[in-house]
């Protein structure tokens, strides 16, 4: 029997989890280099990163600036930028990557799946017809075909 070991779920699983100060989306755009944090695009109001522990290939998540854990708590320019955002990360994958498809939505609240329940984000994953096979079904394991670094480069070439 092959093993295939999906080594980066343990930093994921192992991350301190933020109690009720900053979270993850509020350093992200503080770093100095973009490339460390995988962020390709920045707004006004919010920015565009590629996801640390991603779905799929090319799974991005749009960002507000200010953390708000509903869109309505976002203002009328935030949640304009947001949409914008979301259109431009959409067609940036479509020129990089051409997948045959998106899932794009918010998990909003804990009980919905949010990771980061206080930071509103949505999710940007790529798809390709035929992409969801056995081993995410039953074997719990997603396969990543380019590191998250290789990525980076693809897709900043088309912002």
């Amino acid at each position: 029997m092959n093993h295939l070991h999906p080594y980066w779920r343990m930093q994921y699983i192992e991350a301190p989890k933020p109690l009720g100060g900053t979270s993850v989306f509020e350093d992200i755009p503080k770093a100095a280099d973009d490339k460390s944090v995988h962020l390709l695009l920045r707004g006004k109001t919010g920015y565009i990163v590629l996801n640390r522990f991603p779905y799929n290939a090319g799974h991005l998540l749009v960002v507000p600036y200010r953390a708000v854990a509903t869109l309505g708590e976002l203002g009328a320019e935030e949640r304009a930028e947001l949409m914008d955002l979301l259109v431009r990360g959409q067609e940036i994958l479509t020129k990089a990557l051409k997948p045959d498809g998106f899932n794009i939505g918010f998990n909003i609240g804990a009980a919905a799946g949010a990771g980061i329940p206080k930071h509103l984000h949505c999710h940007i994953v790529p798809r390709w017809n035929g992409d969801n096979n056995f081993m995410p079904v039953l074997g719990d394991t997603r396969v990543l075909v380019e590191s998250l670094d290789a990525m980076w480069e693809r897709l900043r070439a088309f912002c």
